[in-house]
């Protein structure tokens, strides 16, 4: 998978993130890197973004992770870009999270239209930052197919998550869905 970009949320998925394992595991992966990931500014991940697929070298493949989620999809409506897929793990409900003391705000309200490319949105039930409905209401909203991880938390380090052989069968399956 030579064009995976891995797009990380708040605090950048440190070296234990299932995403750090990721890109250790596959060649041409790249990260998006933010300048600030402790003070998220919309605006300036969404440009982060869009200069790393700009540099890619034919379709990517789109791994986000919480605020990540958000970044591609406030990215998606605003750029055309060969886009094979996106596999979006445990976006932040903003409303919710932000009046918890997580300095996101500035990426609400969520996109709202469908993305254009197939994707898939996998949350959890005892996700401390979004609750299993508000979940599924986003992946209609998004058009994506919904996959429900159970009690598995937020899907990070924290919730015990460094390789996840799961979320890679998830890729995978996408993936295969897109195949030409």
């Amino acid at each position: 998978m030579e064009n995976m970009i891995v797009v990380p949320g708040l605090g950048g998925s440190g070296r234990g993130h299932w995403q750090s394992y990721w890109l250790r595991d596959r060649r041409g992966a790249v990260r998006v890197e933010q300048r600030d990931w402790e003070r998220p500014d919309r605006d300036e991940w969404v440009a982060e973004l869009h200069d790393t697929v700009q540099r890619a070298t034919g379709p990517v493949v789109l791994v986000a992770h919480s605020l990540g989620c958000h970044t591609v999809a406030h990215w998606a409506h605003r750029h055309d870009a060969q886009v094979r897929a996106a596999l979006l793990v445990a976006p932040p409900d903003i409303d919710y999270s932000a009046s918890h003391g997580a300095p996101i705000a500035g990426f609400g309200p969520p996109a709202a239209n469908p993305l254009p490319f197939p994707t898939v949105l996998a949350a959890s039930s005892t996700d401390p930052w979004a609750e299993i409905d508000w979940s599924r209401l986003l992946a209609k909203q998004w058009g994506a197919r919904f996959v429900d991880l159970g009690d598995v938390g937020h899907v990070n380090s924290e919730a015990g998550f460094g390789p996840w052989p799961q979320g890679e069968e998830l890729l995978r399956d996408l993936l295969a869905e897109t195949a030409d």
